[in-house]
């Protein structure tokens, strides 16, 4: 995944800072070997009891189908904003309240996206008992001095 994914240049990432590695997580998201290994791991790290899985809107949404095709668990998923039409949903999929989840993340710099989808399915009813990140880029250390328990498959930090 990580060797895959790895991509040496000048990039700006998602919370702003340049760095001279990126990880680009559609490089193991959509690569069916890799995409399989990756899901095989994280569903490894999952909170013990985990009846639900979740990721917040985007590409997360890859590794989550695959964990749940992996341990056949349902899926939520937390969307930026909640839906301007039909349902008018924040949260997709139904999450029985009280019900033990794993949210699950690619790739984490500051940890803020997942961390507000934590606190949208918390408020839904969900009880998150871990997060975890398919590759930790720092966003643990800001989730878990927020109270998360987290876990990752792998842990790069960021260089200049």
């Amino acid at each position: 995944m990580v060797e895959a994914s790895e991509l040496h240049g000048s990039f700006v990432l998602s919370s702003g800072a340049t760095s001279t590695v990126y990880f680009d997580k559609f490089r193991f998201l959509t690569m069916p070997d890799l995409l399989r290994d990756v899901a095989h791991a994280v569903a490894g790290l999952l909170a013990p009891g985990t009846t639900l899985l979740g990721a917040p809107e985007g590409a997360a949404m890859l590794l989550v189908a695959a964990v749940s095709l992996e341990t056949s668990l349902p899926v939520t998923v937390v969307r930026k904003r909640p839906k301007e039409y039909g349902t008018r949903a924040q949260v997709e999929g139904e999450v029985p309240q009280g019900a033990v989840t794993t949210l699950l993340e690619d790739v984490s710099t500051t940890g803020h996206q997942v961390r507000r989808a934590a606190e949208v399915l918390g408020e839904s009813g969900a009880a998150v008992r871990r997060i975890v990140l398919a590759i930790d880029r720092g966003g643990a250390d800001h989730l878990r001095e927020a109270g998360y328990d987290v876990e990752a498959v792998a842990v790069l930090r960021p260089t200049n």
